[in-house]
């Protein structure tokens, strides 16, 4: 054999070893074991609210269990630090929320870069937010709440799901807009802050009607506005911000489903077929309403082109807020 024959063949042989190292996803044979959905905040909140039915439904429509990693800490950065160096095989995946938008222009150092490091599956929930306060702290309605506390300026605080979250810079808009003086009291996590105002430790909440409206209709909670220009079917008592003399106060909390980069083209198609099928079964349908919220067809490309808009709203109202970690 000549020479330059034998050399053909160890190189294709090299190659071929080399080719069959190589991980091989076999979307006949998906899933084949636990899918793990990183969830960046403690069981309790708005984000673990939405992935819990999702986990649900999914796990009996594939046939294998969803796992729900709850990661709660640093404001929902903990958890997407650790999504985004998960194997990107297919059984990995990353439940985030608009926190994760705001991150960018509160936290200097983020080890993981929400545009870079993901690939955006599809949003699965949006929901308002919601003024919320302890009716044994704050009694009375929104005017006298308003009132209150520009009578006190500093007295008053507000719960947040940690510093950079959706709450936090929910409030300190508010707080531009009625010109009023409330303080910020950090959590680690939307679940514990709301504990927290049950508990009567906080006394007001922005938070993500998702989480709060169970406490609503029991009446542990007082709801006093929802954000936005008209009224939640699931709290129609409630009025909006718009109604109140705010116009400008739209504050959505949304949730969606990203891949870490490099996961390959076939799980995300499979994935997102699987999401896509999730307001069509009654436990999403009816929970989602339960919780005033919506499933938006936002997806690939058009859900990250939306989550880059919101980076940039978000740093603007960072900007003009002069918010803070605390």
């Amino acid at each position: 054999m000549a020479s330059h024959q034998r050399r053909a063949l160890l190189q294709f042989g090299v190659g071929s070893v080399g080719l069959a190292a190589l991980p091989v996803w076999a979307q006949a044979d998906w899933p084949s074991k636990a899918i793990v959905v990183i969830v960046p905040f403690p069981a309790g909140g708005g984000t673990d609210a939405f992935a819990r039915p999702i986990s649900a439904v999914m796990s009996k429509s594939l046939g294998k269990q969803l796992v729900i990693d709850s990661r709660g800490g640093a404001g929902g950065n903990l958890g997407a630090t650790l999504a985004a160096r998960a194997t990107p095989d297919g059984y990995n995946w990353f439940m985030g929320a608009v926190h994760h938008a705001i991150a960018p222009s509160m936290y200097p150092n983020l080890e993981y870069n929400l545009e870079k490091d993901f690939i955006p599956i599809a949003m699965v929930a949006r929901v308002p937010q919601v003024l919320v306060v302890n009716p044994k702290k704050v009694p009375g309605d929104f005017k006298a709440f308003v009132e209150t506390a520009k009578a006190n300026p500093g007295k008053l605080n507000y719960g947040s799901a940690g510093s950079g979250t959706s709450h936090h810079l929910a409030g300190e808009l508010f707080k531009i807009q009625s010109k009023t003086d409330l303080t910020h009291i950090p959590y680690k996590g939307a679940g514990p802050a709301l504990q927290g105002l049950l508990a009567g430790d906080v006394d007001v909440m922005f938070d993500g009607l998702g989480s709060s409206a169970q406490h609503i209709k029991s009446g542990r909670l007082n709801a006093l506005m929802v954000a936005g220009s008209t009224r939640n079917p699931a709290i129609p008592e409630v009025p909006c911000a718009a109604e109140l003399g705010f116009p400008d106060y739209n504050v959505t909390t949304w949730y969606g489903i990203w891949a870490p980069k490099g996961t390959p083209p076939e799980a995300q198609a499979r994935m997102l077929a699987e999401i896509k099928k999730l307001p069509l079964d009654a436990l999403v349908k009816d929970g989602w309403a339960a919780n005033g919220a919506e499933f938006p067809d936002l997806t690939g490309a058009q859900f990250g082109a939306f989550v880059s808009d919101e980076i940039k709203r978000w740093a603007e109202v960072v900007k003009t807020s002069g918010a803070k970690l605390d």
